[in-house]
């Protein structure tokens, strides 16, 4: 943890180490691909609970997630509450109603329509909890001094992803929320001005009658997202 008596480099053994053969590491490679591609952004959530510390265990896989000079520029607020779930969603369709209104421009609007969005978001009530990511563009040290965050965007791009894996393989689903403008989500959970709401993932189990958009399933193929080079 970055901490003002501990600015100076102290090398440690690599404490943890997966030695597999080749043909053990070709075979976990695939396994987590077969796992990650039934991962599915479900916006139809059961009304089944989900207990708390699954969503702690999730939150701590991201808090994992390597960050700029190791600073770990991100918090993450956890929301069950249903009357604060229904404050949010208020807030963040208000700002969809003017999204969908004009606000996002006609490019934008048309590429959504196979995923069959609009500004009516009741998932933000109906899933069983909601996570906002904030991330901190500076941080304090104990004594109120402040330091600069680095690689903000790209560390916790990357926290969000650890998350989003950790919501799968703990059996659940999630829909990543990303109203804007979002700072109604600062002042609504008492987060201080230096942190910036980045996203409302909602998690929980899916619905017995949930609906996926078809398009939403239709990936690149490797040859697209890959290059060899040299």
């Amino acid at each position: 943890m970055f901490a003002r008596e501990h600015i100076e480099y102290e090398a440690v053994d690599l404490p943890d180490r997966s030695d597999l053969t080749d043909a053990q590491m070709r075979a976990a490679a695939r396994e987590f691909y077969d796992r990650m591609k039934r991962r599915h952004t479900v916006r139809d959530f059961a009304a089944r609970a989900v207990a708390q510390e699954v969503i702690e265990n999730c939150i701590r896989t991201a808090g994992t997630a390597p960050s700029g000079a190791n600073h770990q520029p991100w918090h993450f607020v956890a929301i069950s509450n249903p009357a604060f779930k229904k404050k949010i969603r208020e807030a963040a369709e208000e700002e969809e109603r003017k999204f969908y209104d004009g606000g996002a421009g006609d490019e934008w609007l048309k590429a959504l329509e196979p995923i069959g969005t609009n500004d009516q978001k009741p998932h933000l009530e109906d899933a069983p909890w909601l996570i906002v990511v904030f991330s901190q563009k500076w941080g304090y040290f104990e004594d109120g001094t402040r330091f600069k965050n680095y690689y903000v965007p790209e560390s916790t791009g990357i926290a969000c992803g650890f998350l989003l894996a950790a919501l799968h393989q703990a059996g659940l689903v999630s829909l990543t929320h990303t109203p804007n403008p979002m700072k109604f989500l600062t002042d609504m959970l008492g987060r201080p001005t230096h942190e910036k709401p980045i996203m409302i993932v909602a998690v929980g189990h899916p619905h017995e009658e949930a609906k996926v958009p078809k398009v939403a399933k239709m990936k690149k193929p490797l040859d697209e997202i890959m290059t060899l080079a040299g």
